[in-house]
Parts: C-alpha cells; structure tokens; sequence
C-alpha cells in the first residue's frame, strides 16, 4: 500500500516540478532559478520514491538528481562570475560629439 502511494504522489511532485520550473522561468526570466526550482522538486519526488521502494535504482535515481544539481549548480555559479568579470579593455567611451 506505502510503495503504491508513494509512487503516485511521487509522480505527482515530477509533474508539478516541470510545471513549477516553467512558471518560475516566465515569471523571473532567470533560469537559474527556474532549474532550481525544477530539480528541488525532482530531488523531493526521488525521496518519496525511496520511502517507499528503498531499492537501488530508486537510490542510484535519487543521487544522480542530487549530483546533477550540484554539478548544474557550481556550473551556474562559476558562468555567473564569468559575465561579471570587468572587460580587460576597460569600459567602452563612445564619441558624443559627431
């Protein structure tokens, strides 16, 4: 009974997950955070599939989710500071006078 409610509620989480990362993507135009969202949602519906099937493929599931966020993450992060890096030209003066 535990295995059948928790696979269903489960699937449930995956199908809000992608719902949720779309709104969050329309509405803060940031995906970062969208993907964010996405994979928290993911990662919860993994830890419910574990409560009620504990076996390896739900295991090997649950912390391919985790590291995907955390390499997706650090990923993020390190293009983050890549775009604010001051240019090495220094800021571009444009001529007024024409």
């Amino acid at each position: 009974m535990l295995v059948e409610v928790t696979a269903v509620l489960a699937s449930v989480i995956a199908a809000a997950a992608l719902v949720a990362g779309v709104v969050a993507l329309v509405a803060t135009r940031r995906p970062a955070l969208a993907l964010g969202v996405f994979l928290d949602l993911l990662l919860a519906a993994g830890l419910l599939r574990l409560i009620g099937d504990p076996g390896w493929s739900a295991i090997l599931t649950t912390a391919a989710i985790v590291a995907l966020r955390r390499l997706i993450g650090a990923g993020l992060r390190a293009g983050g500071r890549a775009w604010s890096l001051p240019s090495i030209a220094g800021p571009r003066q444009e001529n007024s006078a024409l």
